[in-house]
């Protein structure tokens, strides 16, 4: 008999990979997709009758470049927008303040005030698309502006449809757009989510996050218990303020990284959703199945990426989409080929989407519902997952959930550990990376890779100074005054916020007002 290639064959996460099974007694559910605990999908034709949202991040420069993006994609068959923000309007700085200098428009838009929102979405009617703002510690501000310029535009609140990513909770512990303590922080989302419940019942309130997680190096496991475990603590705060949980948690929804392990990527996002079923209809007493639905927006691994042979990417993400629809995602961004270098060219963001759309018009993959149930390796993969996660959120709960957990530093810890061993399997060689560590070329430099103008701060500055010189300063102060008295009074926060931006306040003077209230977070 021949040996084995490699003395262990495990996932990412160590599930040991049997070389074969055989069947079993309860192997595979014995359900029907779209019904509970929705294992095999939360709808029971899936993309039978409409494919997932193919939804592309995008976002540099000025609100002019990124609206010219956004057109574009929209042409090119785009079903829905993603907002990526500058670092500045992350944290709540204008780009006037000295702090955003060097990062005005580089990783995501710039974006000051209301102004600013008016010009990307210029010629884009809101009710007609879904957009997606990955945004977190500046949601509420964000969604003020986007609902302002919907009024504007004379839009039907109720059907004005999207996401705001609102994750205050993985920033503490993998990513670190943070501005204010966690306490304070909880109470913007959980008004958010009663604001919503009565004046934007189509909008999803907060996308829990995986996805930087992931990205910070933990394992699927750890990406599925962490990201559980911090829906659980939203949950309970909106419980704890008063809502009812069924008024609420249909428009919660999950943001999941897709790796290269191919099967355990389809197996994570099976287990995820028959564990969220579980814990909203026993945990909280959810009666409203789609209160116990896990809905969830995927995106590609940037941290699969590589600099070396850049086209090989193209290969990765490829196979990344078909696990993200196997797994049975709602939305799906497909990231370029280039982004281990710069953020995506046009001509890669349209390789990146036509991905997409292979997969889901030429491939076959989205013309049966959750094709790999009864898989005995995908089926064994699944309980695995579920089992291992079940045990981090059992420990995450005897510390107290997860901002005591986050607050105690096992979470960073955990991911961080996990990282480390990931990165010492690949120094080794026990894991391959093509191109990286074994399979080399000598190869030039590649140069196709879009470019930032550093200038562009001098003109979002020269625009951000036009908005104070012609808004009605008087009207800005009271709104401000209004909402720092709100803060203070426990007041629900978004209508001042919507007030304030209508004024043309800013995000840095509105996040400025609640710092003064509620202090900055160290670490």
């Amino acid at each position: 008999m021949a040996s084995d290639r490699k003395e262990n064959f495990r996932t990412d996460s160590g599930i040991d990979i049997p070389p074969y099974l055989l069947p079993r007694e309860g192997c595979g559910p014995a359900e029907h997709p779209g019904q509970y605990p929705f294992t095999r999908g939360v709808y029971s034709t899936m993309y039978r009758s409409r494919l997932w949202t193919m939804r592309m991040y995008a976002g540099f420069g000025t609100a002019e470049e990124s609206n010219a993006r956004y057109r574009y994609l929209l042409s090119q068959g785009v079903t829905g927008l993603s907002v990526a923000f500058d670092l500045p309007t992350q944290i709540g700085y204008d780009s006037d303040h000295p702090i955003a200098e060097g990062e005005v428009g580089k990783v995501g838009v710039a974006i000051d005030s209301l102004a600013d929102i008016e010009t990307l979405f210029d010629g884009i009617e809101l009710q007609n698309v879904s957009t997606s703002m990955t945004i977190n510690a500046t949601a509420s501000i964000l969604l003020a502006l986007y609902v302002a310029l919907g009024r504007r535009q004379g839009a039907d609140m109720t059907k004005l449809s999207g996401t705001v990513q609102n994750d205050i909770l993985k920033e503490y512990a993998a990513r670190g757009t943070y501005i204010y303590p966690p306490a304070p922080s909880m109470r913007l989302i959980t008004d958010m989510f009663a604001w919503c419940s009565r004046e934007l019942p189509s909008w999803n309130t907060i996308s829990i996050s995986g996805y930087h997680i992931r990205e910070a190096g933990s394992t699927a496991v750890q990406e599925v218990a962490f990201t559980l475990s911090n829906a659980i603590a939203y949950t309970q705060a909106a419980v704890d303020a008063g809502l009812d949980v069924d008024t609420f948690a249909a428009r919660l929804s999950f943001f999941f990284n897709i790796h290269n392990n191919f099967f355990e990527e389809v197996a994570k996002l099976r287990a995820a959703r028959r564990m969220w079923s579980h814990i909203m209809k026993e945990r909280f007493g959810a009666r409203d199945p789609r209160s116990m639905m896990l809905r969830f927006h995927s995106q590609t691994a940037g941290s699969t990426l590589t600099a070396q042979q850049v086209e090989t990417n193209i290969v990765r993400v490829g196979l990344q989409a078909a696990a993200a629809v196997l797994g049975g995602t709602q939305s799906l961004h497909t990231n370029g080929f280039d982004e281990a270098l710069a953020l995506p060219t046009e001509n890669s963001a349209r390789l990146a989407l036509r991905t997409q759309q292979i997969v889901g018009y030429e491939s076959g993959l989205a013309d049966s519902v959750d094709p790999l149930a009864g898989s005995y390796y995908v089926e064994y993969l699944t309980d695995e997952i579920e089992r291992l996660s079940l045990d981090y959120i059992a420990r995450i709960d005897a510390m107290g959930g997860s901002v005591a957990a986050i607050e105690a530093g096992f979470i960073q810890n955990e991911i961080a550990q996990a990282a480390y061993e990931a990165q010492k399997r690949i120094e080794s060689g026990d894991d391959v990376v093509v191109g990286v560590n074994r399979f080399h070329i000598d190869e030039p430099p590649f140069h196709d890779v879009l470019k930032v103008d550093d200038s562009l701060r001098t003109k979002q500055m020269a625009r951000l100074a036009s908005v104070k010189a012609s808004r009605n300063a008087e009207a800005v102060r009271i709104g401000l005054a209004a909402l720092s008295a709100a803060a203070t009074s426990g007041e629900n926060l978004m209508p001042h916020i919507i007030a304030a931006v209508e004024s043309y306040a800013t995000i840095g003077e509105i996040s400025d007002t609640l710092r003064a209230i509620w202090g900055e977070y160290e670490e």
